[in-house]
């Protein structure tokens, strides 16, 4: 990757002289840490840390050999920019995370977290959270052996994530997972498994990003026995365009069943709004819809009273271009091939077909609870019928010729007590 020069000591010095360098009053750490002390200094400011403190890392690339922890509210980590201040943990040896967070009113902004043993960034059970201008990369690319998630809150409530970048995760780049309200904005995710996933959280807005290069680009799921169950997510203005990179997973997960060329997959969710969006090149489909008992989760759901269904899904005003044409895993390729010939293409939107048999009426489900889709060039889906073994594969247009109202858009809590601004 091509990185901005970084700025060396004669340069920092002067900055710091004329009152320019990134050093809030409240942290008195000196401009510039030798790149030998920073694990040790970042240490300390994080286990010493104060409600208020901003602890600011100058421009350099300084390697990292351990987890780094916070457990302190109201706490602003802050480098000199995303390819300027870079923690690289390519030598770790101890611990899970490249940071891990465990507070409320929190935010790191202007800096990159690196070659993480595990996932770079986690925050654990945070409220008000702030993850702006943040990069998290796997240097060496895609690879099962990479760290699972980039940008990693979970169990969070008011989550902003803006600008960031996310790069070569093996589950992940950008995931949110049983949260609430939850804004994923102006960021960008390359050759992850799942570019920005939301996982089990309520009211999230996924808007103005580009994910490119992954297996998946955007996820909605719903995965069972977790803690929340997912609703009301909207996924709007983004581009999202060639999201053919191989599944790298682990085995087992849920992404592990992801098809390579999927734009966006929404599963066992309901209420998902999507539009405004520019799909081009997802050789699956730009839109893959399907349920639980497509996943390696289905024997775990049938034991639970999770839903498994995604319903209520509006798909409307979004463009796209080629995909369709070349579909991952074992059984789509002989589908498309059987239903639309060797040289056709999906439509833009394809389904398992699995229905909740207790809502059907005259074996089909009321348009209160359809994949609806609207002001769009074709309302054509494309149902696989994998609950009866793909026996009937085909193609619905009128059942799927409805509408739904606009969900609200998702509004974050007022700015916290620490002065730091929520949007």
């Amino acid at each position: 990757m091509l990185r901005l020069p970084v700025l060396r000591l004669p340069v920092l010095m002067l900055l710091a002289s004329l009152g320019l360098a990134a050093c809030s009053e409240v942290d008195k750490t000196p401009a510039a840490i030798p790149v030998a002390e920073m694990q040790k200094h970042l240490q300390t400011r994080l286990l010493n840390a104060q409600p208020g403190d901003v602890i600011t890392i100058p421009a350099g690339i300084f390697p990292m050999n351990r987890s780094l922890s916070l457990k302190v509210d109201g706490v602003t980590v802050r480098g000199a920019g995303m390819d300027q201040t870079i923690l690289s943990f390519k030598d770790q040896v101890s611990g899970a995370e490249g940071l891990l967070v465990t507070a409320d009113d929190f935010t790191i902004e202007d800096l990159a977290i690196e070659d993480a043993k595990g996932d770079a960034l986690k925050i654990n059970e945070g409220k008000n959270i702030v993850i702006r201008r943040v990069r998290t990369e796997w240097t060496n690319g895609p690879a099962t052996t990479n760290g699972a998630y980039g940008i990693y809150p979970v169990q969070t409530e008011n989550t902003l994530i803006d600008g960031v970048v996310a790069i070569g995760a093996s589950d992940a780049g950008i995931y949110v997972g049983q949260s609430r309200n939850i804004v994923v904005r102006n960021s960008r995710a390359e050759y992850n498994v799942a570019g920005i996933e939301i996982e089990n959280s309520v009211d999230a807005d996924v808007y103005d990003n580009v994910a490119m290069n992954n297996t998946g680009g955007i996820l909605v799921f719903n995965m069972p026995n977790l803690s929340l169950e997912g609703r009301r997510t909207r996924i709007f203005n983004n581009r999202i365009e060639d999201n053919n990179t191989a599944n790298f997973a682990l085995p087992g997960g849920a992404v592990a069943s992801v098809p390579a060329g999927s734009g966006i997959s929404i599963n066992s969710n309901d209420e998902i709004e999507i539009f405004g969006n520019d799909l081009k090149n997802n050789q699956t489909a730009h839109i893959v819809i399907a349920s639980v008992f497509s996943t390696n989760y289905k024997q775990s759901a049938a034991t639970t009273t999770f839903d498994p269904y995604p319903e209520m899904i509006s798909i409307h005003d979004n463009s796209y271009a080629g995909g369709g044409d070349k579909p991952d895993t074992e059984y789509l390729p002989q589908l498309k091939e059987a239903v639309f010939g060797a040289d056709g293409r999906f439509p833009n939107v394809i389904w398992d077909g699995f229905v909740n048999p207790a809502l059907l009426v005259d074996g089909v489900l009321p348009a209160e609870r359809q994949i609806c889709i609207f002001n769009e060039a074709s309302s054509a889906v494309f149902n696989v019928d994998a609950p009866n073994g793909f026996a009937n594969p085909h193609v619905a247009e009128q059942q799927h010729q409805c509408q739904f109202a606009p969900l609200p858009a998702v509004v974050l809590a007022a700015a916290s007590a620490a002065g730091r601004d929520a949007e």
